[in-house]
């Protein structure tokens, strides 16, 4: 049996599209949903990061600092979303909250630049360009994200609901060529393909995806001849 050129990918990216831009909109009218994504984004990012750069960084000094930096952002994360699940209904109006959330966030990214300077200028690391200008980015965010005293979680509310509608429109447009690829495939399945032949004028109409082509075929039957 011929393999199919086409998926039905096009189906979950355009539902994975939809959750993405629900949750982004969503996220903008809840603070507390805002908490939950953010500490899970942080710990995911620093449990995800653990085993390659454990065994990438050759110095033991290096490893035991990127592991203090890893065993803090769990420890922020957690409590980010141990915040937006027990301290839900009154993030609010207790201001206390906010600033934990703040200031770990602050300290998430500051740290995370710091760690790399310290890496490159100390220990030698070897780096990328992009890679040191996403650092000094960390390294002001953090900064701004300190001393900013209008920063709240709608900040990051406004960010994350950015990110999804990109992402949305990322998933959407690829699904939609998906989409596009699975129906030219069920066009031509049901189109098929027909053979007539006229034995009168021995001409086969070849009959595929609409289009008519006329051969000529030989009769390999052939007539003996008897002279008496």
């Amino acid at each position: 049996m011929k393999k199919g050129t086409y998926g039905y990918g096009w189906a979950l990216k355009f539902t994975l599209a939809a959750i993405l831009l629900g949750i982004g909109i969503y996220m903008f009218f809840a603070d507390e949903i805002v908490y939950t994504i953010t500490g899970v984004a942080i710990i995911l990012f620093s449990l995800l990061r653990v085993v390659p750069l454990m065994k990438s960084l050759n110095q033991e000094v290096l490893r035991t600092i990127n592991l203090i930096e890893i065993i803090f952002d769990l420890l922020i994360g957690g409590v980010m979303v141990y915040i937006a699940i027990a301290k839900g209904d009154v993030l609010s109006t207790q201001a206390i909250w906010g600033s934990i959330y703040r200031y770990g966030l602050a300290f998430f990214f500051y740290a995370r630049g710091l760690v790399y300077f310290a890496s490159v200028v100390f220990f030698k690391e070897k780096s990328e360009i992009p890679k040191f200008w996403i650092h000094i980015g960390a390294l002001t965010l953090g900064a701004v994200i300190a001393v900013l005293e209008d920063f709240d979680y709608g900040t990051v509310g406004v960010f994350f609901l950015i990110v999804s509608l990109i992402g949305s429109g990322y998933l959407s447009v690829d699904g939609y060529h998906g989409y596009k690829t699975y129906r030219v495939y069920q066009k031509t399945l049901n189109q098929g393909k027909e053979k007539t032949i006229d034995q009168s004028d021995g001409i086969t109409d070849d009959i595929t995806d609409g289009v008519i082509n006329k051969k000529r075929i030989e009769d390999k039957r052939k007539e003996d001849t008897y002279v008496s």
